[in-house]
Parts: structure tokens; sequence; C-alpha cells
């Protein structure tokens, strides 16, 4: 095709039978496209790339000579690309083939049109006068700014966090995608299948509201068993109470400890604490298995109700939590988005209030900046006589969060958490 009768080139593409995986990496896919550009002789200004939650990459890759274009589809193997480029100094399907080889694609198609074609277009307008500088004694090469951001959203509502696309961790472990990036806002953080489970700035939100509630109004906790957790941020906050003789952790996934370990310090911590019993197991079967009347609280500090986490959020699985409570033990757990999994939450109260009765649940509220919609609950279960409001006891959690430097949990917190607003309380009680 002959360049020298247009301004540009633009090459639309789709690649069929790719790798998956790949589809829905965006680190990865960011680099190819960025390598992509670079490999054809393009100079690259900026990028910006989202992930979407469950899958899928859409991004585009500045260049001085214009521009490259994605959008993925892992579920199908497909992705679309547009290659444009300007002046005969790059050529966009050195950009093709090398997209084709990283996305492992079976097959590619593309058709090339012209833009900016000679015979139509004339040279010779009139340009706007401006300010001379001097000529710098180096040439001015733009600088490469990248845009990188992990999405969490369903169909109608999303939250994005821009990350600086370094891969501190990544593993794809027997049960999901286990990550640790580093975000611009909330420092390094531990994403499963692209979703944010903690990060280092606003985890306290989550791990003192988890722990401070239950252990602040419940007296002579010996011992604790924690379902999930495996970032440590849930046993860091127990081993603050040296009353507790015994944590058991059980987290089915190996990858989760491993990456907190490696690369979460603040919040992993205390799993190697001498008080601390790390089982790498399925919590259903752990629990199923365990001796009636032995823990004085557990927490079930797991993920999403999908993949591995599903079967922790049936009524079997509650019915033996509450087996193996001590007479007056509790149970505490996240709960869900009101918003943002309104079904989802309003199941696991129903699933709560048929364990353990209906005047022996209560559910309190966290707000997390990287959780979808920033409202976070929790459930507060007692089989005994334990109440979350009329146990607690406001001067000693005053000293209690100051002797420790909490950053989330204290003496207002502990109670307010309980006030709920309106549309919660309407679908806890099915008005909505």
């Amino acid at each position: 095709m002959n360049t020298s009768t247009s301004l540009g080139r633009h090459i639309i593409v789709e690649y069929y039978d790719c790798s998956a995986s790949k589809l829905s990496d965006v680190t990865f896919i960011e680099k190819a496209m960025v390598d992509a550009a670079k490999t054809a002789g393009a100079t690259v200004i900026n990028s910006t790339f989202h992930h979407f939650s469950p899958f899928g990459v859409s991004g585009v890759v500045v260049i001085q000579e214009s521009h490259l274009a994605i959008h993925t589809w892992p579920e199908y193997g497909y992705a679309s690309v547009d290659i444009f480029t300007c002046g005969g100094a790059v050529d966009p399907w050195v950009s093709y083939e090398y997209l084709k080889t990283e996305l492992e694609a079976e097959h590619g198609s593309a058709i090339e049109a012209l833009r900016g074609q000679i015979s139509v277009v004339s040279k010779g307008k009139v340009i706007p006068e401006y300010t001379e500088y001097p000529e710098a004694t180096e040439p001015i090469k733009p600088q490469y700014n990248r845009n990188i951001w992990l999405t969490d959203k369903d169909d109608n509502i999303a939250l994005s966090l821009r990350h600086t696309g370094e891969v501190f961790y990544k593993k794809q472990s027997p049960f999901q995608k286990v990550e640790v990036l580093e975000s611009y806002a909330y420092g390094k953080f531990l994403a499963i299948d692209s979703m944010v489970m903690c990060t280092e700035r606003d985890e306290h939100a989550y791990h003192e509201m988890i722990v401070h509630v239950p252990m602040q109004t419940q007296k002579d906790v010996k011992k604790v068993l924690i379902i999930g957790g495996g970032d440590g941020g849930t046993v860091k906050e127990l081993v603050k109470y040296p009353g507790i003789e015994q944590i058991i952790m059980v987290e089915i996934d190996e990858a989760v400890i491993e990456a907190s370990k490696l690369h979460l310090p603040s919040i992993s911590g205390e799993l190697d604490n001498p008080r601390v019993q790390v089982i790498v197991g399925d919590g259903i079967d752990y629990v199923a298995k365990a001796t009636d009347n032995t823990y004085d609280l557990v927490i079930i500090d797991s993920s999403d109700p999908v993949g591995p986490a599903e079967g922790l959020f049936s009524v079997d699985f509650f019915q033996n939590v509450h087996r193996i409570l001590t007479p007056n033990g509790v149970m505490v757990g996240q709960s869900e988005s009101p918003r943002f999994h309104s079904d989802a939450f309003v199941q696991l109260f129903d699933v709560y209030k048929e364990v353990f009765g209906m005047d022996k649940v209560w559910c309190y509220l966290s707000f997390i900046s990287t959780y979808p919609t920033g409202m976070w609950s929790f459930c507060y279960c007692s089989k005994g006589s334990v109440h979350p409001l009329n146990d607690f006891n406001k001067e000693a959690v005053a000293q209690f969060t100051k002797d420790h430097n909490l950053k989330y949990y204290n003496e207002a917190i502990g109670t307010a958490a309980f006030a709920m607003p309106g549309f919660v309380t309407d679908l806890l009680e099915h008005k909505s």
C-alpha cells in the first residue's frame, strides 16, 4: 500500500482464540500494547488501561504518531484492536504481528484504511502566530505517563483504583488469582480475582471492626477461630488481647498467606505469633469436624460468596459454627455491602437469624473507601446472653483504643456502628 498518498494509516484488528488469562490481565495487556508500539518505532506518550471485574480489559496507548487501543473479551478469547499511525515512520503491521504473538491468538484479521488522503486534503492552511522560544540544547522527549486501573463493578456501579502497573506478586492458585499491586492512593493492596481485599492504608476500617466489636463486648475470650483471613489483618488485631490463649486461622488458599507475608508485612506481621496456629485447609470441613462448645469467638473473614468462599454462606455451615461456639460464644463475619450486594446481604442475615434466632443477630457498619460504595456490613451473632450494646464499656474502650493507637474503632464507633440507615433497616425487615 502506497503510504505516501495519505497522512496516516489505520488498521482495524480482530484477534481470535487468544489466551483467556492474558486477555484479563491488565498489567500484561498494558505492557504488550506499549511494547507493540515501541517495536514498531513509535514514541509512547501515555497509557491508560482499566481492568473490569470479573474480567476484561480496555485501554489506549497514546503515541506521538497517534494511538493503539484495545478491548478484550476473555470469556470469548477475543480482542478488538485499533492501530492508527501518522506519517510513514511507524508501520502498524509490525504492532499487529507483535500483539498476535503476545496474546497467543490462533488467528487474526485486519483491514487497513488510509486516513487523510492527499488527493482529498490540501496543505497550506493559515496557522495562528505563536511565540518563538530559543531552541533547546537537547531534543525534548515526551514523558511516558502510565494510567492503569483496576475496576470492581456490576451492571450499575463501579469502583476504580489506579495503580502503578508494577506486579509484586501474581499467582493463579487452584482456587483464584492472587495479586499484590501498588496503588497511588492506598499503597500496596491484595487483590483476589481482580477485586480489592485489603490495602495498606485503609485495612484498619475492616480488621479493627471485625475484631474489636466482639472483643470489647465479650468477656474472658480464650480461644478464637478465624475462617479465612489469610492476609493476617484479623490476627494482627486479635493478638492485642493478652487474655487470648489460642488463635486458629484456617485459610483455604496458601497463596494468599504467601503473598501477604512477602509484600504486606504491616498487615501480616503477626501470623508467626506463638499464640497463632495457621492451617491451610477448607474452613467448611474444619468447622464440620470441630468439637462442640470449643471456641469463644468465631470470625468469618471470607471473600465474597463466590468461588471457594461460596460454601461459607450456607445454613449448614453456620449451624456448625453455632455448634462449636461455647455456650456464651459469639460469631462475627463480613456480610457484604447493603448497596452493592443487596440480595446477598439480605439472604445472609436471613440465614443468621434462622440459625441464631431473631433476637440474637445484629448488623453493624464500617466505611471502607476501597470497597464498592464504601459502606460495608458485618454480622454480630450471639449464642448466649452477650449483647453488643448492653455489654459495651465506653471507658474501657476509650482506654484500649488509646493504648493501641487504633485508627478506626473507638468508644463512639463502638455503639454508632449499630445505628442503621433507614434503607438498611428496610432491607433487613424485607420492606424493600
